[in-house]
């Protein structure tokens, strides 16, 4: 499983939280003016103890019910401006909120689509899935409550404790007296709660990829009986996760009690000396009630410190795993104007000298590939045999730039391939997979995306004949029929028929194709080559073969052992001169099933590990 990379020891969440600033700039307007008016109901909020203060000295002292009935229209009056300066609040972030978190969400998406496909070798697809759906969740939530009400909360806690030290200065005092430890607790909360809530993210993302593993290979899981290890799988990632969330509970339930008991210890003393003051002649009961009634009133504030603090930690972490997908490196496209590279010699797909080795093997381990040249001329067909683990998959890989050669170099017609765009180096190149995949489109087109741009009815339909998928035209909707989930609704050959189909609609200048016909019957496969062999007589082609009926489609056969090509000519000749060849050929002819084979590129990125 990926792991994803630690989080910085000394992050600081404010420097991390302003990483959104993009996102949030187009909105600003309506989340500061939504600022804006939480704080004005704050402060409405805060006018009511001054009111119940006219009301107990003034009215209720002089047994005036007309006062008393006018106190009682001023409270109710400023009790509805606080409910609609709060709806008015939510209803000013409901929509751009929703926007920020919709261009988060696209952009993500977009960025995944450019990153390398070393990079979607290291990560679990789990891991990208949460930080795409939880993580933005978080994000939305965070812009939506906790940004603003941090501010708002920062400033009624400020006006309050002005006005109660303007009403009685001793006695605001005594409410001042558990600042200091709250702000100290709060500052050793922050520190410890990011931690574990960082934890709890990426194990989320870990549980999110045990549960799209077992979703996507269920036949697999059915068939062995696999059903009760996998269960027991997630109970031991699900029970790793509740731990870390208890932990987190604990925490906020301990600065919560800090918050919230100082305070009201803090209120207790205040209300003893103030009757006590009352009693005494120095302090009028309205003020006592007014001041009282602030101290109740900044509760909620001082109170939702800790959760804002948490919630605000969360964000800054979702935030952190964000980004630490969108720093990374995109497949950056050849800028207009930048010198090409000399044509090389010769035309045709050519490897000058090509060495290759995982970016993530470790350092002083043998290449994958070593100085492999390699030379299929215009219209011809190689096939590429070789053991499995001798690096076929990875050598078609580096064709179509899945991955960059670490030294040497590959022309098409004799351009660097690296002079080209991916975009229109992959418009040259077409790939079929031993491994087809399909998506959750209808038939056609999944086909059609070999050529979205330029290829219609009729290239489909040629297309669907080369690879003999004329099954399509018996499924309930035709070539209109929704597959399923990675096609699973289709057979093995099915998919793979399709898989060569797309490779073939748009008719490549070059053809890759890895394997292609492993999982078909012996006659589709004799009709397969027959309608291939009518393509391969335009195309530039390589074919990574393990039996002798597909190496007999390509006019030369190239052998690749151990990371270099071994020997180079036609199928005859290489049974008559090259031993092993000769033994890989009589090792398929003496009954391996195209089932041993699976797993060819596992299986290198293996042994280059």
């Amino acid at each position: 499983m990926a792991t994803t990379p630690a989080p910085a020891p000394d992050r600081s969440a404010v420097r991390t939280l302003l990483r959104l600033w993009p996102y949030v700039r187009p909105v600003r307007v309506r989340l500061f003016t939504a600022a804006f008016v939480a704080i004005l109901a704050s402060c409405v909020a805060l006018v009511i103890p001054l009111v119940l203060k006219w009301m107990v000295d003034g009215p209720i002292a002089d047994r005036d019910p007309g006062g008393v009935w006018l106190g009682a229209l001023y409270l109710l009056l400023l009790g509805l401006a606080e409910a609609l300066l709060f709806g008015l609040r939510r209803w000013l972030v409901a929509r751009p909120l929703s926007h920020v978190e919709a261009s988060m969400r696209a952009d993500l998406y977009r960025h995944l689509q450019r990153l390398p496909v070393a990079f979607h070798d290291r990560w679990a697809s789990g891991q990208l899935l949460s930080r795409g759906t939880t993580d933005l969740m978080l994000l939305r939530m965070f812009l939506a409550f906790p940004l603003t009400f941090l501010l708002v909360n920062g400033v009624t806690i400020l006006v309050g404790v002005v006005i109660m030290l303007l009403q009685d200065w001793t006695l605001g005092l005594v409410i001042l007296g558990p600042a200091v430890p709250v702000m100290v607790t709060c500052l050793i909360f922050e520190k410890r709660y990011a931690q574990v809530a960082r934890l709890a993210q990426d194990q989320v993302g870990d549980l999110t990829t045990v549960v799209e593993e077992s979703v996507l290979g269920i036949r697999v899981i059915k068939g062995f009986g696999g059903h009760r290890s996998q269960a027991r799988a997630f109970r031991e990632l699900s029970g790793t996760l509740r731990g870390t969330e208890l932990r987190k509970a604990r925490l906020l339930a301990t600065i919560w009690g800090v918050i919230v008991t100082l305070p009201e210890v803090a209120i207790g003393a205040a209300l003893v000396v103030g009757v006590v003051q009352v009693a005494d002649g120095e302090l009028s009961a309205g003020t006592l009630v007014a001041f009282l009634s602030t101290a109740l009133a900044l509760r909620w504030p001082v109170e939702s410190i800790g959760f804002l603090l948490a919630m605000s930690q969360e964000a800054a972490t979702a935030t952190e795993r964000y980004f630490e997908v969108m720093d990374e490196s995109v497949e950056e496209p050849r800028v207009p104007g930048d010198p090409a590279p000399p044509p090389a010699a010769g035309s045709g797909l050519r490897f000058h000298d090509v060495t290759f080795r995982y970016p993530d093997a470790p350092p002083g381990s043998p290449p994958v590939l070593d100085k492999v040249d390699l030379h299929i001329r215009p219209g011809e067909s190689m096939a590429l045999v070789g053991a499995t683990g001798s690096g076929k998959t990875t050598l078609t890989a580096l064709i179509p730039r899945f991955y960059e050669v670490t030294s040497g170099r590959i022309t098409l017609d004799g351009v660097d391939i690296t002079a080209l765009s991916r975009e229109a180096l992959r418009a040259k190149v077409a790939v079929a997979f031993e491994e087809p995949t399909l998506f959750s489109a209808a038939v056609g087109d999944n086909v059609l995306m070999g050529a979205a741009d330029t290829a219609g009815p009729a290239e489909l339909e040629r297309a669907l004949a080369v690879a003999q998928a004329d099954f399509v035209y018996a499924l309930p909707q035709g070539t209109h029929t929704q597959v399923g989930e990675q096609g699973l609704s289709l057979s093995g050959g099915q998919r793979q028929r399709l898989a060569l189909a797309r490779a073939v609609v748009g008719q490549p200048e070059f053809l890759v194709l890895d394997d292609p016909l492993s999982a078909l019957d012996v006659h589709t496969e004799a009709a397969v080559e027959a309608a291939l062999r009518q393509v391969l007589a335009d195309t530039t082609a390589l074919i990574v073969a393990h039996r002798p009926s597909t190496v007999l489609l390509a006019d030369r056969v190239a052998l690749l052992s151990a990371g270099r090509i071994a020997a180079v000519g036609t199928h005859q000749e290489l049974l008559r001169e090259n031993a092993e060849y000769a033994h890989l050929m009589s090792g398929e002819q003496s009954g391996e099933q195209p089932g041993e084979r699976s797993g060819d590129q596992s299986g290198e990125q293996e042994d280059a590990r």
